[in-house]
């Protein structure tokens, strides 16, 4: 399994990743190991797995980021968060994680568990990222580290400014690259990347996009990550709400534009979140691949 900083510092050309998240039943995780192999065909750089709220699918996030990654033959990134752990325990999950070939980790402060609205650090553990991230790497673990950011600000910071400045803290800490929260407007992002850099913050920054599959997923994306979209995509694909397959087929045409001012603006790579669908996700990469192979 490569380390997925090697994999961006030594790519031809875009890497493309997906994310996927541990399903709660078996049927699910039948689903999941049917579209990870669809989605391997397209020969991604990495895949993600990410890690339930409160810590509450460790034990599945470790073992799916190893059996996916040895079924399909992927460098593979297991979400790891700061929740619900004091140092020792986290320790002791990072030595599993480490024992079983995973060598990457996406570290997080990670959500409150459910019922829960505000972060709570547990005693003797950690209050955010940056703080999980300098204990892995005082510790001497070997990862690769990715962190978190937020083209349109973290929720809880009071203006990008000061976000950019805690983003600064985070790989100062040992973060070796950064995946960004979805987005749909793309000068927001180019804006966020050129106060990034003034900051002096030179690590890779990966935009994450997220394909729209219906109408009813824009609220939710809003209130979940606050971010905002272009007037005209949404004139665009409500005029088209009823019809599935002309409501498809013009969100993938926006996720393909959008990915491709990206690149042609020198991201590295383009990492999807899928939730745990294969369609969107392979037909914008497959585009894209036709594109710039």
């Amino acid at each position: 399994m490569k380390k997925i900083l090697d994999i961006y510092n030594e790519a031809k050309g875009p890497v493309f990743s997906f994310e996927f998240f541990p399903p709660k039943t078996e049927e699910g995780e039948q689903k999941l190991y049917e579209t990870v192999e669809e989605l391997s065909a397209v020969s991604p750089g990495y895949i993600t797995v990410t890690y339930g709220a409160g810590g509450s699918t460790r034990d599945k996030t470790i073992r799916l980021t190893s059996d996916l990654a040895n079924k399909f033959k992927l460098s593979a990134a297991a979400h790891f968060t700061c929740v619900g752990g004091d140092k020792d325990q986290i320790r002791e999950i990072l030595q599993e994680i480490e024992s079983v070939g995973i060598r990457n980790l996406m570290a997080l402060r990670g959500d409150p568990p459910k019922g829960e609205g505000v972060f709570q650090k547990t005693p003797g553990g950690f209050g955010n990222a940056s703080e999980l991230i300098s204990f892995i790497k005082k510790e001497g673990f070997d990862f690769c580290i990715g962190g978190a950011c937020y083209p349109e600000k973290h929720p809880e910071a009071p203006d990008l400014d000061e976000d950019v400045d805690m983003l600064k803290k985070k790989v100062d800490s040992g973060a070796d690259y950064l995946v960004t929260q979805l987005f749909f407007m793309n000068e927001k992002f180019e804006s966020f990347l050129s106060l990034v850099r003034q900051k002096g913050i030179s690590v890779p920054v990966i935009p994450g996009i997220m394909p729209i599959t219906s109408f009813s997923q824009i609220e939710r994306f809003r209130s979940m990550a606050a971010c905002e979209f272009p007037p005209e995509f949404l004139v665009d694909l409500e005029q088209v709400k009823e019809n599935p397959a002309e409501f498809y087929k013009r969100s993938v045409r926006f996720s393909v534009r959008q990915c491709r001012e990206l690149l042609d603006n020198g991201a590295q790579g383009i990492h999807l979140y899928t939730l745990n669908q294969s369609h969107a996700s392979y037909d914008i990469v497959k585009q894209l691949q036709s594109i710039y192979s």
